[in-house]
Parts: structure tokens; sequence; C-alpha cells
């Protein structure tokens, strides 16, 4: 049984014991003078006694019962540090494991602090009464939902589609005589793919040998390696056998898993990893494709996989959509087209996996099945499933078996055998086979969407869609239209005085900060992960607008704290000083790293409003009376712009007025774009004979 010392909880904590929302728990806390006082944590996040929530629980009928092991997490979370966590769980698993008789390994135990331990052997005593796996498993998922952002896994249903395409993919008469194949992850986290595949091949083949099977994995992270060899450890114990060996070790660098030839390689590699090892393994002998350069970890990767895989076999990996169209990799991938090693790119809906704002990519890749000879190399196998119906609104909006049944389809109706592909052909909606010469030019381009024809139905949906869209726009157009047809503006003839935003700065009624130079090694320029803060420069403005890179959060809580980043939070009013690129506006939902020229003006919410002040900023005349001309640019001298002066009540209705003005100029900017879009793709189609009826 748990020992009966105290631990604290969290209000998330209590919510999971009482099985409702942490609104409710926060509702509990105003209406009950009762509810226990917080023993801890901070005002935003209070933790209490386990002990005294658990009799409050108790006494007003939250529950009837907390489970031993909803009870001993709290004790878990007391330990704070993630590693010692982990650790302390994943010692506790080589021993519930060992108590279950299964086969283990004999790797380097962790020392554990005296804490630690005790909450381990607690561990074990409630899997006696709670089940060794499910114990286990129960507390792993917690773990994983506390340290989310810091341990990246790969979910459950992508996990499994990996899995299943790979071996859809692989032909049947290279399989083992007893049926038994050897997968590995070379950066394998806590297993997931391995389980998928363990899971996918127990299916395929219930009545082989499971004791031919080899689930082999490597992981940087010692902590997750021992999580992920218990876990397997424990599936594979249930399904009856199977080999299990997982090792702590980097891929790149020092592979401790370097004589291994799988017959699948399954892997989900970090995501924008730059430091991998680029100038030290400059001569490896991995890289038969070309040396990857060192901004395309992901290419690294992927000769790692297929310098590790079995003639024959078949790797799957997860990447980021930027490595099939980087110009600094087309020639690795150009090598891959022409050997025919590369055979096929999904593209998945966005919200598949972290990074979940952009839409992920499935590369499939095969060896020859014999020294000397090669795989097909006609053509490319391409797969959009970035717009499958059900799938385009994130995570939580992807219809997983619908996606699964539509990647599979395609995958299992396309010959693999290389002798009957037909190039150009489309074989299904979304899929399509292109002709490796055609992909072999200055861009080497291998994104499906630029090369999967839209449907018709898909086409006559995103149409409806844009007139949708289009439609809404104008009603926003209208109302602002409205509001600001109202706004007279001949009332006074006198000028009002004005100040300069120096002034301002030097009166405490703002704060003015200079954007800084970003350093190139931190700065990333692929999608944005979550967690991570975008970047801005002024070249990205000209550009476009969005922002052209982001950097950890992490790093730029360190550069803040410094002074070496400037950081423009919600609320702060954003500058750009220089002419060609001049905007004002106020930042809103995020936090944004300013580059050189770019100014965030945070101004004080007793003297000045910020819609008030950029409204004020952004006229034309105020701009030009602040710039200042040089031989090779113009520049907006920021500290000279300048601010009628008004009382904070007097500016409320500016305010108004300038937050209104701001929102018809966005709108009628979305309208010329998706009405651009619009008759661009109405004017495609009807030049193409697609015409079905057209109402009077």
């Amino acid at each position: 049984m748990p020992d009966s010392n105290d631990a604290p909880v969290t209000l998330a904590g209590v919510a999971r014991i009482a099985g409702v929302g942490r609104a409710a728990v926060s509702n509990w806390r105003r209406r009950h003078v009762s509810f226990p006082m917080p023993v801890g944590g901070t005002d935003t996040s209070p933790q209490f006694s386990l002990a005294e929530i658990e009799r409050w629980l108790y006494a007003h009928g939250k529950i009837e019962r907390i489970g031993l092991r909803e009870r001993l997490w709290p004790h878990y979370e007391a330990l704070g540090d993630r590693a010692v966590m982990g650790a302390a769980l994943a010692e506790a698993g080589r021993r519930l494991l060992a108590a279950t008789g299964a086969d283990q390994a004999a790797p380097e135990h962790f020392l554990l602090p005296d804490e630690a331990a005790r909450v381990m052997n607690e561990t074990v005593d409630v899997a006696r009464y709670e089940g060794e796996r499910e114990t286990f498993t129960f507390l792993l998922t917690r773990w994983l939902e506390a340290h989310v952002r810091q341990v990246a896994t790969t979910p459950a249903p992508l996990a499994r589609l990996m899995a299943d395409v790979a071996l859809a993919v692989r032909a049947e008469e290279d399989q083992g005589a007893d049926g038994g194949i050897t997968v590995l992850d070379p950066a394998c986290g806590v297993g997931g793919l391995l389980l998928a595949a363990g899971e996918g091949m127990a299916e395929r083949s219930a009545d082989a040998d499971p004791g031919t099977t080899a689930l082999i994995g490597t992981e940087l992270d010692s902590v997750l390696a021992a999580l992920a060899e218990v876990r397997l450890g424990f599936a594979a114990a249930e399904g009856g056998g199977g080999v299990v060996r997982i090792k702590a070790g980097d891929s790149l660098r020092a592979d401790p898993n370097d004589s291994v030839r799988a017959d699948v390689v399954l892997c989900n590699p970090p995501f924008n990893a730059r430091d991998w090892g680029h100038e030290e393994l400059a001569t490896d002998p991995r890289w038969v494709y070309g040396l990857p350069p060192r901004t395309e970890p992901e290419l690294a990767w992927i000769e790692h996989a297929l310098a590790r895989l079995a003639p024959g076999g078949v790797a799957v990996l997860l990447l980021p959509p930027a490595v099939a169209s980087r110009r600094a990799g087309r020639r690795i991938r150009g090598a891959l087209l022409r050997t025919g090693t590369l055979q096929g790119v999904v593209a998945l809906p966005a919200g598949a996996a972290q990074p979940h704002s952009v839409s992920l990519q499935l590369w499939i890749l095969r060896m020859p099945v014999s020294e000397g000879s090669a795989t097909s190399g006609e053509c490319l196998f391409l797969l959009d499933a970035a717009t499958s119906h059900g799938a385009t609104r994130g995570a939580q909006g992807i219809d997983w078996p619908q996606l699964t049944s539509r990647v599979l389809d395609a995958v299992r109706a396309y010959d693999w055998s290389g002798e009957r592909k037909a190039a150009g052909k489309q074989l299904s909606e979304g899929s399509v086979t292109v002709p490796v010469v055609d992909l072999l030019n200055e861009q080497t381009d291998l994104t499906p969407a630029r090369h999967v024809p839209e449907t018709a139905v898909e086409a006559q949906a995103k149409l409806h869609e844009s007139w949708g869209r289009l439609g809404g726009l104008l009603d926003e157009v209208r109302d602002h239209s409205q509001s600001l047809a109202a706004i007279d503006l001949s009332a006074g003839s006198e000028a009002l005085s004005t100040i300069t935003v120096s002034d301002l700065h030097r009166a405490h009624a703002l704060k003015l900060q200079q954007g800084q130079t970003l350093p190139g090694e931190l700065l990333h320029g692929d999608a944005l992960p979550d967690g991570a803060v975008p970047a801005l420069s002024v070249p990205d403005l000209v550009l476009g607008g969005q922002p052209g890179g982001w950097l950890a959060r992490a790093e730029v809580v360190r550069g803040a704290s410094t002074g070496s980043f400037t950081v423009a939070e919600p609320g702060d009013v954003v500058v750009a000083g220089v002419e060609r690129a001049y905007r004002v506006w106020v930042q809103e939902d995020t936090h944004l790293v300013l580059g050189p020229q770019l100014y965030a003006l945070r101004p004080d919410p007793e003297v000045l409003d910020p819609w008030f002040l950029a409204g004020c900023l952004r006229a034309s005349a105020n701009a030009r009376q602040a710039g200042s001309h040089t031989s090779s640019s113009a520049r907006i001298d920021v500290r000279k712009l300048q601010v009628l002066q008004l009382t904070l009540v007097e500016q409320r209705p500016y305010a108004r007025a300038f937050r209104q003005l701001l929102a018809l100029e966005e709108s009628l900017r979305s309208v010329a774009s998706v009405g651009e879009a619009l008759v661009r793709s109405l004017g495609d189609g009807l030049a193409a004979g697609k015409l079905r009826s057209l109402r009077p």
C-alpha cells in the first residue's frame, strides 16, 4: 500500500481525482469556505494537501473512492524534476516486469534519491493490487502528459499508421521463413513506434513464432530509453515473447546499434535539431547519397535509416514538409530519386503530430533486395492526404479511422515491386505516380500537393468554401463601414497639441525598446513548433508581413533576461522604422522577437491606450515628418513620431475608431486576397472545360 505521508496536489490533480473539469474545482473553492487552503505553489498554480483534499471530497460527496494509482501520482509530482520522476518510474517498471517472469536485459540502473526510492517502492506495492502493467502504463501516461512540451511522442494512431504502411510496402517474399522481422527505431523515445510495430506484426502473423521478432531502439535520453524498454517488455510478455533491446546512445554520433540490419526502420526524428554532428561526421560512410547540409538534419536521419536497413528493407520516417522542398537538400533528394531508394511521400493533415501547425509527411524508402540490384527508379508514389475530409482542422478534427483507411488503401493499391509501375498515372483520389525525370529539376520539389491533381469534388468544395469566406468578409466590411461612416470629422478647427514618443518615454508614459540582430545559430526557419516564439525582421515585412523564423522559448527567456533579445508582448505597439516597410500595429495574442529597425512601445495603461497610440503613429504625415533620409535608405526616427496630447478618457473614442479602422483595413486586404484566388480558381476551372451548369 502507498506510504501514508502526504503529498501536494494541484488543481488539475484535484480535478482528475474527482473526475471533473478544472473549472468545477475552481467553483468549489469560491463557493465552499471549507475547501482546503493551499499549502504551497503560487497564486496562479496553488498546491493542496492530498490528505486534506481527499477528506474534503469524501465529506462533500464528490467521490466514493480514490484509486491507489491516482493517490500515488501526486507523490511522483512532488519529486519535481522530470528526470528523477522518470527514473523512479523506470526502476519501478523494471521490478514490476521482473515480477511477471519476463526476461530482461541488464542495463545500468539509476541511482535514485531517497524520496524517489521511496516512491518507487510504493509503486511496486500498489501494483500488487492494481496490476503490474496497468500501474506502469497509468503512471507513464501521466508523466508524459505532465511533460508534453519536453518529451515529444508520436500519437498512437499515427504510430500504427506508420507501422502498417511499412508492413504493407514490404514484399511478402522478403519475410523470413518463420515470419518474424526486425524493427529498428533510431530515435525511439518511449517506444511508441516500436510498440505499434509489434502490435501490427502480431495481428498480421498470428501463426508466426513471436520469438523471432525483434524490436530494437536507440534513444539519446537514458531515462526515456529505460521507460521504452519496460513498456515494450510488458507488451512482449503479454504477446508471448519476442526480443526487446533498447540502448541509450546517440544514433548519429555513436550508434550503439550500428551492427543492426533491420527489415523495417520507423523513425520520428528530433525536430530541427541543428547540432547533430555535421562537422565531426563529414566523412561518415553512411552518407552514400551525399553529405547532409548542417541545416538539413532530417536528411542525416534518412541516410542513417537507410544504412541500418537489410536488403529489401523498408523505412518510414515522419518529416516536416520543408524537407521535400528546401534548396539545400535538393542534391540528396535527387540522389534518392535516381537510385529509386525514395519510393513514396505521403502528406498528412496538420495536427497529426508535433509541430501541430504544419502538414507533416511520411517518407517511404526501400533498399535493393540484393547486392548490385536497384529498386525501380522510374517514378515516385505521391499521396496528398492533407485535405482528407474531416482532417483539416488540426489534431482534434482528424478522423483517424478515415485517414488511416485512405492512406492504407492507396498504399496497398500501388505495386511496390517495381515491375508494373505506371509513371504519371493517377492511382486513386489524392494519389499519383510521377516520373522521376519530371522531378529532377532545379527544385526537385517532392511536396505531394504540387503534383497530385485536385479532384473535382475537392475543387468544388474549395470553391464553395471560398465563396462562403468572401461573403463573410464582405459582411465584415459592411459592418465596419457603417460604424466608421458615422464619424464626424468637422468638429473643432484648432490644432491639438502633440508630444513626441521620445518625450513620452522620458515621462515614463511608455517604454521604448529597439529590436536587435537575431543570432543565426539560434534562429530557425521552418514551421513554428508548439511553444516556440516567432521572430520578425524588416525583410519579413517587405516579403509578406509574416515572421520568417522562430526561436526556442528557453533561448528567448534567457535572452530577454540578459537584454540580448527585444520581445514584444501582447498589448505592445510595434513600429517598423523604415519607410519602405513602415507599419504600426498592436501586438495581440503572442510574444514576438524583434529584429533590427523594429521597435516595441509598451504604454502605461494608466496613461496611454495602445490602440490610440498605434492610430496616431501610423498617420502618413507623421511618418514623413519623422523620416531621416540618407543616400541608401529612408528611415523613420521613431522617437520623433507625434502623439496627440489627450487624457485617457479622451483617448477612448479615438482608440475605438482607430481599432475599427484597422479592422476595416484588414478586412479589405483579406477581401482582395480571397477574391483574387477565387477569380483565378474559377477562371482556371472554366478554361479547363469543367462547367457543369450555370444558373440564370
